[in-house]
């Protein structure tokens, strides 16, 4: 079995392993990397293996750092089975589609404003490759198992996200076992991960490898930030990502207007196509929750869902206190953008970033305090309130992380930390290393491994 660790080794985004074994060569998970733009770049660079020769991939779950370089791989000339939970297969499909949209979008914005140092700008990839890769794309149900070749692949759900899974790989007596993104033991929308029992070989995610989760009640403290700028005169705006966090958002603040914590008549608006199918989905998969029924059904009440670009546009201009939710979580792209525009430069309003940002994008450096940031290609002052709010997290914290390791039975033969910043994957290491006594170390960017 053979190793190589093309994304997702020495940063937390562009989730990529590549695994050769008994004959085949199967790809687990397909990311964009996103933050830094030295980052980025690596997007465009060709891929550092021929995607023809690759047998399958193997999705954990369907955010964009795992799943949206899919169409890029396929344009290159992938042309196998893509395999992911039946969940995971339709928030993808939302999620490349919209992602390729939001690229031709941005190409045809620099085209027209000569913005771009590439003339002319091109997007990553179109709607039409997006297309593609989703025609390659086969469920495989958790609990049950595919082959590829000699390879045996199975799905084991992991809470964070609708249709997260853990990947293992089996061939010759050997496992393999991907951990994908762990979820929380008490995640407002998804169950705790389910233990895997075995593995000879270990991957996990450590984005949260040095870190706990603050032990404060996120929905007594997002109430207070929504009394307090609604009594200025302000609104809210909550950068969110469009798949999961969007929902939780909406659970918490149903429960807040449920409680006469915030005014019932309060405007909420979720203001992102991709977030209105996406809640869709959720409602339709409501049996993988972990809420009741009536709150799954009712998580739009009272919300207007903005689905039209022009009431967007008209709701930028609103003067009105209300609480909006719009992607994209990290502030990298999406309307969100316009709101920002609109509302930083103005003290009485409020940005809540709730969750993990990723170094590098404009969330980041907004909750690390940026008095100006680059929209559109112009700077807009920082003037609003800024808040950072991590207790919505759907990661699992250092201590869950160790939790969910000490669920084996017994020790893998090795285990690698991947997704994680390099000072997060280290002191996980240390933690494994000196807690469990296994081996485990840290590979490196396009780091190759033979066991």
């Amino acid at each position: 079995m053979q190793i190589t660790f093309l994304g997702a080794a020495d940063a937390v985004t562009g989730s990529r392993h590549l695994v050769d074994v008994a004959g085949e060569r199967i790809l687990l998970d397909c990311g964009l990397f996103q933050g830094f733009k030295t980052l980025r770049e690596r997007n465009w660079a060709p891929f550092p293996v021929e995607p023809a020769g690759i047998d399958a991939v193997v999705l954990s779950h369907a955010h964009l750092d795992h799943c949206g370089y899919l169409p890029a791989l396929v344009k290159q000339g992938f042309t196998g089975r893509i395999y992911a939970s039946p969940a995971t297969i339709a928030l993808a499909e939302v999620i490349l589609l919209d992602s390729a949209h939001l690229q031709e979008e941005d190409a045809r914005r620099h085209n027209r404003l000569g913005s771009s140092r590439h003339v002319p700008a091109r997007p990553l990839y179109t709607v039409a490759d997006a297309k593609r890769a989703l025609t390659r794309m086969v469920p495989l149900a958790p609990g049950r198992s595919t082959t590829v070749g000699q390879v045996r692949v199975s799905l084991t759900p992991v809470g964070h996200l609708l249709g997260a899974c853990a990947v293992g790989l089996t061939a010759g007596g050997t496992t393999l076992v991907f951990s994908g993104d762990l979820g929380r033991t008490d995640d407002l929308l998804m169950p705790a991960p389910q233990r895997v029992a075995r593995a000879d070989v270990l991957l996990v995610e450590s984005t949260y490898g040095d870190r706990l989760h603050p032990r404060e009640d996120f929905q007594a403290r997002l109430g207070a930030i929504v009394r307090a700028t609604i009594r200025r005169g302000g609104s809210v705006l909550m950068p969110s990502f469009a798949v999961g966090r969007a929902q939780a958002l909406l659970l918490v603040l149903q429960r807040l207007k449920d409680a006469g914590e915030i005014p019932s008549e309060l405007p909420i608006y979720l203001d992102s196509p991709m977030a209105l199918k996406a809640t869709a989905l959720y409602q339709r998969h409501a049996k993988q929750l972990r809420i009741k029924p009536r709150e799954t059904a009712t998580l739009c009440d009272g919300v207007t869902l903005v689905a039209k670009a022009a009431d967007s546009a008209r709701l930028t201009r609103s003067r009105w206190p209300s609480v909006i939710i719009s992607a994209s979580g990290m502030a990298t792209g999406g309307r969100v953008l316009h709101h920002l525009k609109a509302m930083a430069p103005q003290p009485r309003h409020h940005i809540v970033f709730p969750g993990f940002q990723v170094a590098g994008t404009r969330g980041a450096k907004m909750v690390e305090g940026a008095r100006e940031v680059k929209i559109f290609g112009e700077y807009v002052a920082v003037k609003a309130e800024v808040s950072h709010l991590q207790g919505v997290s759907g990661h699992a914290d250092a201590d869950e992380l160790m939790q969910w390791l000490r669920g084996f039975e017994a020790p893998p033969a090795a285990t690698y930390i991947v997704h994680g910043e390099p000072h997060a994957a280290d002191t996980l290491r240390t933690r494994v290393q000196d807690e469990l006594g296994w081996r485990v170390r840290v590979p490196g960017h396009q780091e190759k491994v033979t066991l």
